[in-house]
């Protein structure tokens, strides 16, 4: 497909998701208290966005996921939290 096309097909979704994701940040900004990491690391992968690789996709997903092989020895929690929560230090 060419790129008009694409853009004919896709656009007005993802004009919209870039919307939800404005709102989201607001609400957020808006809101009190101190953000966990999460919101460090939407905002870490959101600078992927702005490349222009082809696997942006992929680098999103990837800044969001956790690299190591390692299993831990316990879960610090009872399910996915949609980021990964870094070493300090």
């Amino acid at each position: 497909m060419t790129r008009n096309e694409l853009l004919d097909l896709y656009f007005m979704d993802a004009r919209a998701k870039l919307i939800d994701l404005a709102a989201f940040l607001d609400r957020v900004d808006r809101g009190s208290g101190d953000a966990d990491f999460r919101l460090a690391a939407f905002r870490d992968s959101m600078k992927e966005l702005a490349g222009d690789k082809p696997t942006r996709a992929r680098d999103v997903l990837l800044s969001l996921s956790d690299p190591t092989s390692e299993p831990i020895e316990k879960s610090p929690g009872k399910g996915a939290v949609g980021a990964w929560k870094k070493a300090e230090g």
